[in-house]
């Protein structure tokens, strides 16, 4: 974090990285200064409208946040910054978007949670964009040249007002992260009733991990003789990234019972604030995040600990369990729409647990699974990777067919989970 005063001063001068938080009434023009160097600007949280008509005097600017300020339109002057790789306009108030706004050298592009109705057709001169972040905003359709991006991964578009979606979009060649849960077309689950937990009868411990949708505590339940050490997430209620937490809760409990999925024990109720939540089991301490979540760099590819090796029988492990849950989510007509290494779990011996139901959205199209399918595809490429170099040769080869099966450029080409988990035993 950086302050104003230090920027005037001179202070940060040959600075890659800006980060201001202070309240601006108009952009400092000393950010000028640092033109020649300057590469992640970060004005979120600012109150910013508009930005200088000259902002591409920026021309080494590769990262630009300015999230949760007060536009009502996204810059025109962002098209000017040759550079600019990865641009987040997450919360604010925008409801326009000019066609020269969009920068067709972006890779990725955040525009959650604002008030936008259309994306101007330029959005398809963006042939290298990776991820594209568009949940909680008033879109009602997707522009067709949206599939010139053919390089595009990771489409969040949950907690709009689309009316389905284009037929193009399910041939894309390389999308394998899709959520659009919260849209009118998509139909709401008939969910199965739970046991009702007051929020009386849990002694919170302490929190175990907070994410967009909600925060998980380690809780104790004492309405029993023998007290029983769970946990339970609840959710904040606002539209996230991915969409919103009551579709999460409702896939959460759809998915239904998997020794690769974390048991649920029930609902909250009589919360004081009256928010939603799940109980379930208490995963044990000695699991783990198989991996981290993406990077700047890495956009849309999860990251490992330097040195982390599996053998290839318990990469196999890992993925046989992932595969057999995902058969059962999409007999149910589920799409995770997150199927990653970074939600994944798993101890020492490679017991595996898959979580975050986030971006989880209910379906018709039988050709969403295969989207799903080149997600999976991913995480066998990250689970080669992890193998040793000197381990079982024909395993390995295994997972890298089936590899290349789930990542055919054409969707229909790709097996089901149902013959994948088969196939892995």
């Amino acid at each position: 974090m950086h302050t104003l005063t230090q920027l005037r001063n001179g202070e940060l001068k040959g600075a890659a990285t800006l980060k201001l938080s202070e309240d601006l009434s108009q952009f400092p023009e000393e950010i000028f200064e640092l033109a020649d160097t300057l590469e992640t600007l970060d004005l979120s949280g600012t109150g910013l409208s508009e930005l200088p008509k000259d902002f591409g005097r920026l021309k080494k600017l590769k990262v630009f946040f300015c999230s949760d300020n007060n536009f009502t339109y996204l810059p025109g002057e962002l098209g000017d910054c040759l550079t600019l790789d990865i641009v987040g306009f997450k919360s604010n108030k925008i409801e326009t978007i000019f066609p020269k706004s969009i920068n067709c050298n972006l890779r990725w592009l955040i525009l959650t949670n604002n008030k936008i109705r259309e994306l101007p057709s330029t959005i398809g001169g963006c042939t290298r964009m990776q991820k594209l972040m568009l949940a909680g905003n008033r879109l009602t359709d997707l522009p067709e040249t949206l599939q010139n991006c053919r390089n595009l991964r990771l489409l969040r578009i949950s907690a709009n007002r689309l009316n389905g979606l284009p037929d193009w979009l399910l041939s894309m060649p390389k999308l394998s992260w899709l959520a659009f849960s919260g849209n009118p077309f998509v139909r709401s689950p008939k969910i199965e009733a739970l046991d009702l937990i007051s929020w009386t009868d849990l002694e919170l411990k302490h929190i175990l991990g907070q994410g967009a949708s909600g925060i998980i505590y380690q809780v104790r339940r004492n309405s029993r003789v023998l007290a029983e050490q769970l946990a339970v997430k609840v959710f904040k209620g606002e539209v996230t990234s991915d969409g919103l937490p009551e579709d999460e809760m409702n896939t959460c409990i759809t998915a239904g019972l998997h020794p690769g999925l974390v048991k649920l024990v029930g609902q909250i109720s009589n919360h004081p604030e009256n928010k939603k939540g799940l109980v379930m089991e208490l995963i044990p301490s000695n699991f783990h995040n198989l991996g981290a979540p993406p990077t700047l760099e890495s956009c849309t590819k999860d990251v490992f600990p330097e040195g982390l090796k599996l053998t290839s029988e318990k990469a196999l492990k890992i993925a046989s369990t992932i595969a057999s849950v995902a058969a059962q989510l999409h007999n149910k007509k589920i799409m995770h729409g997150d199927l990653y290494a970074h939600n994944i779990l798993i101890d020492n011996d490679c017991n595996t647990l898959f979580s975050d139901f986030g971006a989880a959205t209910i379906y018709e199209n039988p050709l969403l699974e295969k989207i799903e399918v080149s997600a999976f595809g991913y995480l066998l490429a990250d689970l080669i990777g992890l193998c040793r170099v000197d381990d079982n040769n024909l395993t390995v080869e295994k997972l890298r067919k089936l590899q290349k099966k789930c990542q055919q450029e054409l969707p229909n080409l790709r097996p089901r989970f149902e013959s994948i988990a088969m196939e892995l035993g």
